[in-house]
C-alpha cells in the first residue's frame, strides 16, 4: 500500500495522479484518469491525498459521494511555513511556492473567492486557474517536507499542517451538510422582535417607533442608525461622547439612552440576520456558509459571508433539528486557561486544570481565599494583558501560586514588545508588527478583555506597531493560538469517530461544535466528542494531567443549549 498520492485536477473533470515515496518524490509513474471522483474512489488504500487546494477538489468529491480520509493541502501548508519563516503576507499559492523554489519572479495570489448572497452553489468554485502541473506540485511538496524539517520542531509543525488540512476537509463537509434552519421560525422571530415591515423598503415598525422615541427624547430629529448624528445630538444636550458603543452610552442619564440601546440591538439583528439575510442564505432548510480555517493569524476560523460565527441567541431559535434528529451542542469548558496550563507545564496550574470541575473556583481556593470572581479576573488578565490597577495585584497573587504559567505569557508579551516572532505550541507564528488600530479604536471596550484581544489583531490579522499593544497581542496569541491548534485536532478526531454514523458535523466556532444526528445516536455522539477532546489533548500536548472537558447538550433547538 502506498500511503500518499499527489493529485491535480485536469480540465473536463479528470485528474493526474502519482504515488509518493517517504521523501515526497514520485514513487511510480503518473496516472491519468478521466474522472476525478472515480480516480479517488478506486484507490481506497490511499491514506492521504496531496493536492493544491482543498476548496478546488473536496467539494467535487463530496458531490460525487466520495469521502477522503486525510489530505495534505499545499497552500494551507505554505501559509503556515512562510509565516514560520518570518515572511507573513508573502504570496501563499502553489504557483508562488514554485517560483520561490525555482528562483523565478513570484506571482501575487489570485483574488479570494467572494460569497455572493443568493448564489451559495458558487461558494466553492475553484479560484482562477493556477499554472502548476502535477510535477511542479510534487516538487513544491517535497520542498515543503524539507522546510518542515528545518523549523526546529518538525514533529509539531507537521502535526499543525496535518490538522490544518483536516480542518479544510471539515469545513467543506460542514458546508455540504449545512446547518438545519427553519425559515418559518426565523420569520416568526423577526415579526415578534421587529414588527411588520412597511412597504417601499422602509425599516420595520418597531425600529421606526424606537427612532421616534430617540428623536422625541432629544427634542429634534435624530437618526439613531447614524453614529455621527447621535454624537451630535448628545453634544447639543451637553454630553460629550467619542462613540455610540453601548459601553459608553449605557451609563449616561438621558431619556434617549434606553430606546437608543434597544434600537441598536434590534437594528443589528435587522441588518445582519433579517429578512434579506434569510432570503440570501437559507436554501432548502439549510444555512451553508463557507468556513475559512485559519482565517485569522491565531488560527481561529472565519466565514466568507453569512455571519455564521455571530448568530444572536434569539435567532438561534430558528436552528432546529430535522424530525427524529437532534443537535448535540458541545462547549469546551474554560478552554484557554486549560491550554495555558498544558503549554506552560506549571505543575500547580496543571493540577487544578486536571479537574473537570470549575477551574476558576479551584484557582480561587488556591490563591484568592475562595473569591471566584477575583480568580477569574486574574487568570483572564494574565492571558489578555489586563495588568493595571487591581489586575496588577491579582496578577501578583496568581504569579505566587502559578509562577510558570504567568512567566509563560509574560515571556510571550516580552518577545512581542521586542519585535521577535512568537509561536503557538505547534508552531503557528504571530506576524511581525505592521501597524494597526489599538483595541479601543477597533470598536471593542477594554473591559471585555477577550474581545479586546481579538480587535487588537487576532481577528483582523495584524498587530499594533505600538510595542506595549503588541505585547498584549502576543501574550494572548500563544494561548488563543494554541487553543485553536488543539480544536483542529478535536475536529479531526471527531470527524473520524463519526465515520460510521449518520451524524454530521454542521457547525464550529472557537470552542463550540454542533453535530446533527438521529436521536438514537445522540448519546454515542456525546461520548465521541469527549473522547475526541481527550485524544486531541494527548496528541497536541503529550501526557499531562490537564483535562479538556466539554459541556454537552442534546437539544432539538440550538437556542435551548445555553
Amino acid at each position: 500500500m502506498t500511503e500518499r498520492w499527489a493529485l491535480a485536477p485536469t480540465e473536463r473533470g479528470g485528474a493526474e495522479l502519482v504515488p509518493l515515496g517517504p521523501d515526497g518524490l514520485p514513487a511510480g509513474p503518473v496516472v491519468r484518469e478521466p474522472d476525478l471522483a472515480e480516480a479517488v474512489r478506486s484507490r481506497p488504500d490511499v491514506t492521504r491525498w496531496v493536492w493544491r487546494d482543498t476548496h478546488a477538489v473536496h467539494p467535487r468529491l463530496l458531490a460525487a459521494g466520495v469521502r477522503v480520509e486525510r489530505c495534505y493541502d499545499i497552500e494551507a501548508a505554505e501559509n503556515l511555513l512562510i509565516a514560520h519563516e518570518g515572511r507573513h503576507g508573502d504570496p501563499r499559492s502553489a504557483a508562488a511556492a514554485l517560483a520561490r523554489l525555482k528562483g523565478a519572479p513570484v506571482p501575487p495570489d489570485p483574488p479570494p473567492r467572494v460569497a455572493a448572497p443568493g448564489s451559495q452553489s458558487s461558494l466553492f468554485e475553484p479560484r482562477p486557474p493556477v499554472d502548476v502541473t502535477l510535477t511542479d506540485l510534487v516538487d513544491v511538496y517535497a520542498e515543503q517536507q524539507r522546510r518542515h524539517g528545518a523549523t526546529g520542531q518538525p514533529g509539531r509543525m507537521r502535526l499543525l499542517t496535518a490538522s490544518e488540512s483536516a480542518g479544510m476537509l471539515v469545513a467543506a463537509e460542514m458546508h455540504a451538510a449545512g446547518l438545519p434552519w427553519r425559515a418559518d421560525v426565523h420569520r416568526s422571530v423577526l415579526q415578534e422582535l421587529l414588527g411588520e415591515r412597511y412597504g417601499g423598503g422602509g425599516e420595520p415598525r418597531r425600529l421606526a417607533e424606537l427612532a421616534d422615541e430617540v428623536s422625541a427624547a432629544f427634542g429634534r430629529p435624530v437618526r439613531p442608525d447614524l453614529p455621527a448624528d447621535v454624537i451630535k445630538a448628545f453634544a447639543h444636550a451637553g454630553i460629550k461622547l467619542t462613540s455610540t458603543r453601548r459601553w459608553e452610552i449605557e451609563g449616561i442619564d438621558h431619556p434617549a439612552v434606553p430606546p437608543l440601546i434597544e434600537f441598536k440591538k434590534l437594528y443589528r439583528i435587522y441588518t445582519a440576520h433579517g429578512w434579506s439575510w434569510l432570503q440570501d442564505w437559507v436554501r432548502e432548510g439549510r444555512f451553508r456558509p463557507e468556513y475559512l480555517p485559519g482565517g485569522t493569524v491565531s488560527g481561529r476560523w472565519t466565514t466568507n459571508g453569512g455571519g455564521a460565527l455571530q448568530i444572536p441567541k434569539v435567532i438561534r431559535r430558528a436552528v432546529i433539528a430535522d424530525p427524529g434528529w437532534r443537535l448535540v451542542v458541545a462547549d469546551a469548558d474554560q478552554m484557554e486557561p486549560r491550554v495555558l496550563a498544558a503549554i506552560s507545564r506549571d505543575p500547580a496550574f496543571m493540577e487544578v486544570s486536571g479537574q473537570a470541575a470549575d477551574l476558576y473556583q479551584a484557582v480561587s481556593d488556591r490563591a484568592f481565599a475562595g473569591d471566584r470572581g477575583q480568580a477569574k479576573l486574574a487568570v483572564l488578565g494574565a492571558i489578555y494583558g489586563q495588568t493595571s490597577g487591581d489586575g496588577l495585584k491579582n496578577l501578583a497573587l496568581l504569579r505566587r501560586r502559578f509562577p510558570q504559567a504567568v512567566a509563560y505569557v509574560d515571556e510571550a508579551a516580552r518577545a512581542g514588545e521586542e519585535g521577535r516572532l512568537v509561536r503557538t505550541w505547534l508552531g503557528r507564528t504571530c506576524p511581525p508588527a505592521v501597524g494597526a488600530a489599538e483595541p479601543e479604536e477597533a470598536g471593542i471596550p477594554q473591559d471585555e478583555p477577550e474581545q479586546a484581544a481579538d480587535a487588537g489583531g487576532l481577528t483582523y490579522g495584524y498587530a499594533s506597531s505600538n510595542s506595549r499593544a503588541r505585547g498584549r497581542f502576543t501574550r494572548n496569541f500563544v494561548v488563543q493560538g494554541s487553543a485553536a491548534d488543539w480544536t483542529l485536532l478535536v475536529l479531526a478526531a471527531l470527524r473520524r469517530e463519526l465515520t460510521d454514523m449518520a451524524a454530521e458535523l454542521v457547525f464550529f466556532q472557537h470552542d463550540e461544535v454542533i453535530v446533527h444526528c438521529p436521536e438514537e445516536e445522540a448519546e454515542k455522539v456525546s461520548e465521541a466528542i469527549r473522547e475526541a477532546a481527550d485524544l486531541a489533548g494527548r496528541i497536541a500536548f503529550g501526557e499531562t494531567p490537564v483535562r479538556f472537558p466539554f459541556t454537552v447538550a442534546v437539544v432539538e433547538c440550538y437556542a435551548d443549549a445555553k
